[in-house]
């Protein structure tokens, strides 16, 4: 299917993938996609075009046959060699960081008058569908990367308007709360606040539709991206020193592993660099950073991160306050000033009518009762969020782990031959609650410094994959270290150092020192103080800490009692889980898959010592009570598995209901012992974010 793609986009200019984006405009509404499963399958333009295809063009240079390290037999399709094509640059992920690093390299090539060819792989059914942020957007690092548009990109708020129907909402009132368990509210003066906290200048934006935005003018620019294919392996040279490009997953692969009549064998994408752009947790960046220590290279510290639950609503026009910010601390995670859960909530007003409202839970907490979706439903019913949603309809639901390590958890982040970009690497500032311009920078410096390495030298312009159509095989692959060179002197490196110690403050004191360490390091010592405070150690002398470790038994504390959802203004998470709009075709493998050495844990510990808290952390699945369905007339047990959750224990036997993974990756990080392997499952799978 991607090599029909390829042939397609030669033979119309380019057009193929701008006109899947268009197709795919069915879903670009503010309403609720959850019922449209049947044309979301078959919507979109280039499948059908693909299907049909049967022709081939022997002109076509960046095809070559290229044979997989694991041939094995011939009889087996799944053993049959893959398809390989040849770029400059390929990039993994279609988020801020991917995109905004294909557009750079595309006005560099302009600009200096030597092409590189650059592809872009997107496992989401469209560019933006995985995407998922707050967002208040500081504007900085994309009004730079826009400046080198002949246009010179002052007005891309009233483009992101016209070509995704989306608006950029200026903020006007920024407000931070702290919220008791009674139903009242202290706010803190802005002028006590930390300087990054503070929203002057930024907007009020939908991530996914700004994805949209960028990957048009990607396409444009001349980038090839390829929505609905993900990146299932990384390639590797014959000594495993360096990196090659990745490979996309095999397509039509039954439950059990067989071939199906619809198999396509995935494709090997080769890149003189590979940028890997996947987000937070990304399976693939995660696999490189083992395998070449990256974080014992770079001196870091392990990731920690925080699981981010988030709805739209559409409100009516008396509630809604156009440009308004409102951020949280206090209920319902922490009841006193010494409560150790980090997390907080965020409420934003977006034009023309929408509340953008979640709740962020570091996942280093240790009650394993506690449910961090239920605890967000909870948060809505205070007075001071209940307000804001009176009258409203909730229109979408998602959620997405975010890094929350910062400065002391960056990787190295170059190797031969590929580098990591964005929230694969890190670059996130979690005291400002902001990420996007960060990887959108990292995405600018990491083109700049790219193509650069790449046509430097003599004869450089002849060594293109844009002038040959195929990589040099005498062209040792390059480790460009001048990206991480020119990272270090960035203003991303300037802000991660200035809050590096804040969130360990948060984890060691409590929320009351935290935000008193935080109000120093913001007001004085201005991240300058000549300490660190390192990461302690797990449950265990001598291990390093994670945040599945930070898990405490369950014997330690006592069940959570939590308020049965109204379906007005809280709702069961089957409920929203149909509004993320998440499919998976059901006859396939499943993605989620329990590590081999680790296939002791959800027998006898998880369940027995953590009260099986995969049942409650994971954003798609949860506890069931059966009478439920039995009420509804239900009866089947396959009915009621259909609509279950993701990780369920019955009988004391975990099952894995892979259908409703809304990828979020928290399960990789959470799990008692890291016990599952979160892998990429066929292409287009999972949610379908709109206004996210």
């Amino acid at each position: 299917m991607l090599r029909c793609m390829h042939l397609a986009r030669r033979a119309n200019s380019g057009s193929l993938s701008a006109v899947a984006l268009t197709e795919s405009a069915q879903y670009r509404s503010y309403s609720s996609l959850s019922n449209n499963r049947a044309s979301y399958r078959s919507g979109n333009a280039y499948k059908q075009l693909c299907v049909g295809s049967t022709s081939h063009n022997n002109n076509d240079f960046r095809l070559k046959r290229a044979f997989s390290d694991d041939v094995s037999s011939e009889d087996s399709p799944m053993n049959q060699p893959r398809e390989a094509m040849h770029y400059d640059v390929v990039i993994v992920g279609g988020g801020p960081a991917g995109l905004s690093a294909a557009i750079r390299l595309k006005q560099l090539s302009s600009e200096k008058d030597i092409d590189l060819s650059v592809c872009v792989l997107e496992k989401g059914s469209e560019v933006g569908s995985h995407i998922l942020s707050g967002n208040v957007f500081d504007t900085k690092a994309l009004e730079e990367l826009l400046s080198y548009n002949e246009d010179g990109g002052d007005q891309w708020t009233e483009a992101l308007l016209e070509s995704q129907d989306s608006h950029a909402t200026p903020v006007s009132e920024d407000s931070f709360l702290v919220l008791t368990e009674s139903g009242g509210s202290y706010q803190i003066p802005n002028m006590l606040l930390p300087s990054q906290l503070h929203n002057d200048g930024n907007y009020i934006i939908s991530l996914s539709k700004l994805a949209r935005y960028l990957g048009e003018m990607a396409e444009n620019l001349g980038v090839e991206i390829y929505p609905g294919f993900a990146a299932d392996e990384v390639l590797y040279s014959d000594d495993q020193k360096s990196v090659r490009g990745v490979a996309t997953k095999d397509m039509g692969i039954g439950k059990e592993g067989e071939a199906k009549d619809t198999f396509e064998r995935g494709v090997e994408l080769l890149g003189r660099q590979t940028l890997f752009a996947e987000g937070a947790r990304g399976s693939c960046s995660e696999s490189i950073i083992s395998k070449y220590n990256l974080r014992q290279e770079g001196g870091a510290s392990n990731q920690h991160f925080g699981l981010g639950i988030k709805e739209v609503w559409e409100v009516p026009e008396e509630n809604f306050k156009p440009g308004f910010v409102q951020h949280t601390l206090g209920y319902p995670l922490q009841s006193s000033v010494t409560d150790k859960v980090y997390g907080g909530s965020f409420l934003y007003h977006q034009e023309p009518n929408l509340v953008l409202c979640g709740l962020v839970v570091g996942l280093d907490y240790e009650n394993p009762y506690l449910n961090p979706y239920k605890e967000f439903q909870r948060w809505k019913t205070h007075p001071a969020i209940k307000s804001h949603l009176e009258g409203g309809t909730c229109i979408q639901y998602g959620a997405r782990v975010l890094n929350e390590g910062g400065y002391h958890s960056l990787p190295k982040l170059t190797f031969p031959g590929g580098m990591l970009l964005g929230c694969s690497a890190g670059f996130l500032n979690a005291v400002k609650i902001k990420g996007s311009h960060c990887a959108i920078k990292s995405g600018t410096i990491a083109a700049e410094s790219v193509y650069s390495s790449l046509t430097s030298g003599e004869n450089a312009e002849e060594k293109t994959v844009a002038s040959t159509g195929e990589i040099d095989t005498e062209e040792a692959p390059v480790e460009v270290t001048k990206y991480a060179e020119s990272m270090e002197k960035s203003w991303v490196y300037d802000e991660l150092k200035e809050v590096r110690n804040c969130h360990e403050a948060f984890s060691r004191w409590g929320v009351g020192g935290g935000l008193i360490y935080t109000g120093i390091a913001a007001h004085i010592t201005k991240g300058k103080e000549p300490w660190t405070l390192p990461t302690p150690v797990g449950r265990n002398a001598g291990e390093s800490k994670t945040d599945s470790k930070a898990t405490k038994p369950a014997k330690d504390f006592q069940p959570i009692d939590y308020p049965v959802p109204d379906g007005i203004l809280t709702f069961d998470l089957l409920t929203n889980l149909q509004r993320s709009g998440t499919y998976h075709d059901d006859d396939q493998p499943s993605h989620l898959r329990i590590k081999p050495d680790l296939a002791h844990i959800p027998e006898s510990t998880s369940l027995q010592v953590y009260a099986a808290p995969e049942s409650r952390f994971c954003p798609a699945g949860e506890l069931i009570v059966f009478e439920r369905f039995l009420s509804k007339g239900i009866t089947r047990l396959t009915d009621i598995f259909a609509r279950l959750g993701v990780y369920e224990y019955v009988d004391e036997k975990l099952v894995i209901n892979a259908q409703n993974c809304i990828h979020c990756k928290c399960c990789s990080i959470k799990m008692p012992e890291e016990y599952i392997d979160w892998t990429v499952p066929e292409g287009a799978g999972g949610p379908q974010y709109q206004v996210m």
